[in-house]
């Protein structure tokens, strides 16, 4: 690869007179948007723009730059994914730096430039700054609004393409989130594309590189989390005694008296009173009191390598995947199985959507229902728990296909088909309704509205408007008790959408915003779905409101409700809990629904649920009473998955979150051999 210092090579190499670049967007391999940049001398002007499952960004970027390619005036303005208006903005005046992003206003007075994160803009910038980091001599620096970004550099590949040949060179941008950014530039130093496991950006002319940059992508995230994982597991070659700790039983809804949990392999080998001869060889782990608990289940995730990890440290040892591509959750299932990396149980969706230019790009998109049917056989046969059926999909073919699903020993879920009701999803046979907002808009649509697009969202500002204890909603409440329906209210997601303040931290961090990396605190200090102003703030906050007293009901009249987040679990799932108390569940309750009663519904409670002999040794330690205060589950020091050892405050620096915990005491005997 060329090597050069700053942009002024670059220039030189291929100058910046008046030229376009365009790149397209994909998703699991479909086309959905395009970002165009122009660039004349020292100015950029970028057009950014796509649209997944009825939702996305547009941006319009102006940006300049200085001779070392630092931006000194960059505007930003568009709509967030969500709909959220974007007006941000980065200039240098006088030796000050001011911006202006979603969650409010800064400035610094600056001796040595600093480049500035944006939020809100497209990802061209991360090409911008992988150049301005490889001419830094350590290749690292302090960046606007805070923080430090450095850069490592990966591998170099070559691909083919309408200009011709490209060589090219990957680098991972890291300490500004959870996970590193991938940006590849080519020979010259330009951005030429940016990749996930489900997602690209590259270069026109170059979209057949999409298919081996995904992949790309998983594998230096793989290697990654293999290498966490070579310092953060603890799997012993002995018996693990955790000793002296109050053990949650969740059937019983209290705790025990002091006792000794005892792990071999990955099974709980005994639960004895504390206090009893400890035989040679065990290694002993002094829980000092503190509470152990059942690992818990996150019923709504989008599993993949960046948070499974977090989730095990955040004690959710099991996560039933609601939607993922087959081919990607099935390789990774098998990554954890096998000990490569480590992250909870999971238990497999088969998401089914209807075809239309609204369709969501995960899972499996069908025309006919015959494909349909053929896709519910598919997943018959594979060891999935469920079909999941999404907003395109066709409502009159709904009965026949939760039939098939049925005769296949699978249950039905998902979002309420566009143009038809939860009413008529519970009639079909549906076992579960996703969303709060899917089971409640039948209430309040109009023949003809349109739940594919972002009006699923905005709609529920006409909760309000409604009795909660009035006939409509009862009569659905009755219909779900009758058909033993259950409800995956995802309501974490929900409080952060509808409640979200631009600058305030969210409801779900403020317990935790000071832990998080920079460009995480200033995800949680915006808001998620826009608004035009304080009262219509104010609407949303009351359809939150609604939602919550709607949920108390069914709690209270008896329909099961499954905790789960949508917003990748981990730390946000310890709030999704808190708000189930929040809608009638003593602490005690909201412990036992998020680890032995989802068990029980998953049909695992053989294995799974709770502390008992004989049971696989899912479970995670706090230093006091979770039972009277969900709190402590922020605290937690210890947890044990699949019978591997793992310390959260060991493993959150990885991910740039300062540890909430200590890490308990630990005696290894000297013949014992740790992993």
């Amino acid at each position: 690869m060329t090597k050069w210092i700053g942009l002024a090579l670059i220039f030189a190499v291929t100058p910046l007179a008046a030229e376009t670049t365009t790149y397209r967007v994909l998703f699991a391999g479909d086309d959905v948007g395009h970002m165009i940049v122009n660039e004349h001398e020292n100015r950029l002007a970028i057009d950014f723009d796509f649209k997944q499952n009825g939702r996305g960004p547009t941006m319009a970027e102006e940006i300049t730059l200085n001779d070392d390619g630092f931006p000194v005036d960059w505007s930003i303005t568009g709509t967030t994914t969500f709909g959220s208006s974007v007006d941000e903005f980065f200039r240098v005046t006088d030796g000050t730096a001011r911006w202006q992003d979603a969650t409010g206003t800064g400035e610094a007075a600056i001796d040595d430039m600093r480049f500035y994160i944006n939020q809100d803009g497209s990802i061209y910038s991360a090409g911008l700054l992988a150049q301005v980091l490889l001419a830094d001599e350590d290749q690292r620096m302090q960046v606007f609004p805070g923080g430090e970004a450095y850069i490592v550099e990966r591998d170099s590949m070559s691909f083919d393409g309408a200009a011709g040949t490209f060589d090219v060179t990957a680098y991972e941008i890291l300490g500004l989130s959870y996970n590193p950014q991938l940006v590849i530039l080519d020979q010259y130093g330009r951005f030429f594309a940016t990749a996930s496991p489900r997602f690209s950006m590259v270069r026109e002319g170059y979209e057949s590189a999409d298919s081996e940059l995904r992949k790309y992508a998983e594998e230096l995230s793989t290697e990654r989390f293999v290498e966490i994982q070579s310092e953060v597991a603890h799997s012993y070659s002995a018996p693990v005694r955790v000793r002296n700790v109050r053990v949650f039983d969740p059937e019983q809804l209290e705790l025990t008296g002091p006792m000794d949990v005892l792990v071999y392999g990955n099974r709980v080998a005994s639960v004895q009173e504390t206090g009893g001869p400890i035989t040679e060889g065990e290694v002993v782990i002094d829980g000092a009191g503190g509470t152990l608990v059942p690992g818990m289940y996150e019923m709504h995730g989008h599993i993949g390598q960046g948070n499974a990890l977090l989730n095990v440290a955040a004690g959710v040892t099991s996560v039933r995947d609601t939607g993922n591509e087959n081919a990607v959750l099935e390789d990774l299932v098998n990554r954890i199985n096998d000990g490569i990396i480590a992250g909870p149980r999971i238990t497999r969706s088969c998401f089914i959507e209807g075809k239309s230019e609204f369709s969501a790009a995960t899972g499996e998109t069908v025309e006919t229902l015959e494909e349909a049917l053929y896709m519910v056989r598919w997943c018959g046969v594979r060891d999935f728990h469920q079909v999941k059926l999404y907003n395109s999909m066709k409502p009159e073919w709904a009965e026949t296909i939760v039939a098939e699903a049925h005769r296949l020993g699978m249950r039905v879920a998902g979002h309420v088909p566009a143009f038809s009701t939860a009413n008529a999803m519970i009639e079909a046979g549906f076992d579960e309704i996703t969303h709060a907002n899917q089971l409640m808009l039948g209430w309040v649509l109009e023949d003809g509205e349109d739940t594919r697009t972002l009006f699923r969202f905005k709609a529920m500002k006409r909760f309000p408007s409604l009795d909660p204890g009035g006939e409509e909603v009862q009569y659905t409440i009755s219909r779900m008790l009758e058909r033993n329906v259950a409800h995956d209210p995802t309501i974490a997601i929900h409080e952060h959408g509808l409640t979200a303040v631009n600058g305030e931290p969210a409801p779900m961090a403020r317990a935790v915003i000071d832990h998080l990396p920079t460009n995480e605190q200033r995800s949680v200090k915006s808001e998620l779905f826009g608004t035009e102003s304080a009262e219509e703030r104010a609407e949303y906050v009351a359809a939150f409101e609604f939602i919550l007293d709607v949920l108390s009901r069914l709690n209270e009249r008896g329909v099961l409700l499954l905790p789960g987040t949508d917003l990748g679990g981990g730390i946000a799932y310890h709030r999704e809990l808190e708000l189930f108390q929040k809608i009638g569940l003593t602490p005690a309750e909201v412990l036992r629904r998020a680890s032995y009663d989802m068990a029980v519904y998953l049909e695992q409670d053989e294995d799974l649920g709770s502390i008992e002999k004989g049971k696989y040794a899912d479970f995670f330690l706090v230093p006091g009473d979770p039972t009277e205060d969900l709190g402590q589950l922020r605290q937690i020091r210890m947890v044990v998955s699949d019978g591997v050892v793992y310390f959260p405050n060991e493993i959150y620096p990885w991910f740039g979150i300062r540890p909430f915990s200590e890490v308990p005491r630990v005696s290894v005997p000297e013949q014992v051999s740790a992993n």
